[in-house]
């Protein structure tokens, strides 16, 4: 990395799940972090406080003369916020973090623009180590292109530079990934506890079903009796459902989505 780089002010626009673990980490790499806005004062006081700097509430208030200004709040809050967020700011480095939006989102607000998009699922009560994040990076420009890399290399050594595009496939992929698998995890501990068994039983399960997938495909991977179509199975586990009618509908529908998939 290029001496230098760490050394660039930074200011958070967001105090959310991604915004605060970013802060930290950029914050304990040295870098110098400017201000915290937020519109949630509890937010922004607790994240400011633990990156050494001061906050606002308010978008008139958001600090000037920053190098490079990090955008994390909903993808259809951020367009209402972007004319009074830049003004007087154009000649710094816009980026946001997520990934759905395009980095043109800039145009007409912006003079140097980009994204920076870590994709992992964030929570403020869980550190995550950033050395196995892939960071992917989008700019308007070659030369700020190489200030996204050099700043996430700082974090992590998966560093991807990709279009808008792409990383909009990325962001569906990750919503499978996580988002969805997560809310099966979710509704199966509302099933064992109606039943009385405790959810952790269900991990080793977990874990083994990921870690399968680190040495084959998820294809090769898949097992259960909507592989083989086991209708005796099946049709008992759509009967224990017989009170959950949207359960039955996810059953059905994603043991038909293995089963096709598996006649290919």
């Amino acid at each position: 990395m290029e001496k230098g780089y760490e050394r660039l002010s930074l200011v958070f626009i967001g105090a959310g799940n991604l915004a605060t673990n970013l802060a930290k980490a950029l914050y304990d790499k040295g870098f110098p972090i400017r201000q915290i806005y937020s519109r949630t004062e509890d937010s922004a006081r607790v994240l400011s406080e633990k990156v050494s700097c001061g906050y606002t509430t308010d978008i008139k208030d958001v600090a000037k003369g920053a190098d490079m200004y990090i955008v994390s709040v909903k993808d259809a809050a951020l367009p209402g916020l972007l004319p009074e967020l830049t003004k007087g700011k154009r000649e710094a480095l816009w980026v946001h973090t997520a990934g759905s939006l395009p980095a043109e989102i800039w145009n007409g607000y912006a003079d140097r623009y980009g994204v920076l998009y870590p994709m992992q699922t964030f929570s403020k009560r869980r550190a995550v180590d950033f050395g196995k994040i892939p960071f992917f990076i989008e700019a308007n420009s070659a030369e700020d292109n190489n200030v996204l890399e050099a700043v996430a290399r700082m974090l992590s050594d998966r560093v991807y530079t990709i279009t808008s595009e792409q990383r909009k496939c990325l962001h569906l992929a990750a919503v499978f990934a996580c988002n969805f698998s997560n809310h099966m995890y979710s509704l199966i501990a509302e099933l064992l506890e109606r039943n009385n068994i405790p959810f952790d039983i269900m991990l080793p399960l977990i874990d083994e079903t990921v870690s399968k997938i680190h040495e084959m495909s998820p294809h090769d991977a898949q097992t259960g009796p909507a592989v083989r179509y086991d209708e005796n199975v099946m049709n008992m586990h759509l009967a224990m459902l017989e009170g959950n009618p949207e359960m039955q509908d996810i059953y059905k529908l994603i043991s038909k989505s293995i089963h096709e998939h598996h006649q290919l």
